[in-house]
């Protein structure tokens, strides 16, 4: 089984990128995030192509914002949209955000994630955030079979960081935004591209501006977290540097993890390897 995570960042504007890459790839489960669509316009763009791939899916959409989806060809029974019990922003009688979505897929409980970017430490959306992960964490109630995969909207270690000295006033590198990353990992789930390439330049975002994804100045935020079975599985996990690059690409790339084969071969980190990475900052 070939399961992706891909933060679209819209999926009409990556719909030209998104089928191709679909065909090239040909990945049987697929968690896309920020898909900014209705569930309703969601369908009337891509139920006909991805009907024809043989993709069953399941979208949890509010329109503009937000938008979560779940691709399969092995099978997507048992969907849930949301979390059980999650926060509302900005009030709690707001509607809940389309940031969620799950199914059993090939005998996973797969869940595709859309975090809170959490905005600044001391916005509200920043404590929305650490109330969202909680509200996640308590919706794993099978780890050992659960694949949680998605944008995570932080960034693990320092390490998963271009240069750590830019983000230090930042979200996304707190230490109660990776404490609640951890308290989620500690319900027995791997980060199976870290475990697979500890110690790996690996990043999956790159900015828009100022030529950062040319430079390899970059974040690690697109995770895929996996129990004990599909982790034991995994043969290879690897980011698709080549989905981003091009005309018209999200910010993100996809990443990419194979359990049982790994058709492309044990190729990852980076697929393919950027022409000029920038050094990572010297750590005493």
């Amino acid at each position: 089984m070939r399961l992706a995570t891909w933060n679209v960042n819209s999926a009409l504007s990556r719909l030209p990128r998104l089928l191709p890459w679909l065909d090239e790839r040909a990945p049987d489960v697929v968690c896309l995030q920020e898909t900014k669509l209705s569930d309703e316009a969601f369908a009337e763009s891509f139920a006909a192509p991805l009907g024809e791939r043989g993709y069953e899916v399941a979208h949890f959409g509010e329109g503009r914002w937000n938008g979560v989806a779940l691709l399969s060809r092995v099978g997507l029974v048992d969907v849930v949209r949301g979390l059980v019990d999650e926060p509302r922003f900005p009030a709690p009688t707001s509607p809940a955000e389309a940031r969620a979505v799950t199914a059993t897929c090939g005998g996973l409980r797969v869940t595709s994630v859309y975090v809170p970017n959490g905005r600044a430490p001391g916005d509200p959306h920043y404590g929305y955030k650490l109330e969202w992960l909680a509200a996640l964490q308590a919706s794993v109630t099978d780890p050992a079979t659960s694949v949680v995969a998605g944008d995570m909207n932080i960034a693990w270690t320092d390490d998963d960081l271009w240069d750590p000295s830019l983000f230090v006033e930042s979200t996304h590198v707190t230490p109660p935004e990776r404490k609640a990353l951890a308290e989620l990992q500690q319900l027995g789930l791997h980060d199976v591209v870290r475990d697979r390439w500890p110690g790996e330049r690996v990043f999956t975002y790159w900015d828009y501006r100022a030529g950062l994804f040319h430079q390899d100045k970059g974040m690690r935020i697109d995770l895929v977290l996996a129990g004990a079975d599909p982790a034991g599985r995994v043969a290879a996990a690897w980011v698709d540097r080549k989905a981003r690059k091009g005309k018209g690409p999200s910010d993100h790339a996809p990443v990419i993890v194979d359990l049982d084969t790994a058709p492309d071969g044990d190729i990852g980190p980076v697929v393919p390897p950027p022409s000029t990475p920038a050094k990572l900052p010297h750590r005493a």
